[in-house]
């Protein structure tokens, strides 16, 4: 058998093995990079959709139970007066028909806190309690709901009503228990790329024009006339 025989029946050598374990390990490593990179956009773009998904559905609670505010006393002052509002840049409480998937209908004491997660962000939360009609301490109904969580910065604002000489000013803070106020500012900074537009809510009661009338404990319900 000649020399050039022997050497093709040798087949391939130690350096050619190792040449092509190394190809093929470069080749894994570039399929294993790109199917990496793909999850982590899926990952990227499903958290995305449902980080905007909570901002949405909390902008649509707030605007709704903050429209549906009612002038039902929450607490008394020294003297006596009525509070139906009190609020300030971090914390407000109102009273609210509760909302209709916790199962229980009337007017409940309802507070909305920006709470601190204790790593520099905070968490928005609403918490509802049940105030007995014999006009004892409101009853904490379940633990408080998060509505938007990893947020940076925030405060709430409060609108005051117009008056016939001008338009009424904003305040960092409401302790006034002649009225409420006209309109709601909730801005948050979020944690991320999602951003949360500027949220204005309107109220729709006047405290003002019910004060001396009783409170009634059905208003903003559908009352059905007997035929």
């Amino acid at each position: 058998m000649s020399g050039n025989a022997r050497q093709r029946a040798s087949g391939f050598t130690l350096l050619e093995v190792l040449g092509a374990l190394a190809l093929f390990a470069i080749l894994l490593v570039g399929v294993y990079s790109g199917v990496r990179t793909a999850t982590h956009a899926v990952r990227s773009g499903e958290a995305s959709i449902e980080r905007v998904d909570q901002v949405r559905s909390a902008q649509q609670f707030l605007r709704r139970e903050l429209a549906q505010a009612r002038a039902v006393p929450l607490a008394r002052t020294d003297k006596g007066d009525p509070i139906f509002f009190k609020g300030d840049a971090h914390e407000l409480r109102f009273v609210a028909p509760l909302p209709g998937y916790l199962g229980r209908l009337g007017p409940q004491l309802q507070q909305l806190k920006l709470v601190s997660n204790g790593d520099g962000t905070s968490r928005l939360e609403a918490s509802f309690a049940l105030m007995p009609p014999d006009g004892t301490a409101p009853k904490a109904l379940g633990d408080p709901e998060v509505l938007v969580d990893h947020v940076r910065d925030g405060s709430f604002s409060y609108r005051a009503p117009d008056t016939a000489e001008r338009a009424g000013d904003w305040r960092g803070a409401w302790d006034d228990v002649r009225a409420m106020p006209r309109v709601v500012r909730i801005a948050l900074q979020l944690d991320g790329t999602t951003a949360w537009p500027e949220l204005d809510a309107p109220l729709r009661v006047d405290a003002a024009a019910v004060q001396g009338q009783p409170a009634d404990l059905l208003q903003g319900l559908q009352r059905r006339t007997v035929q």
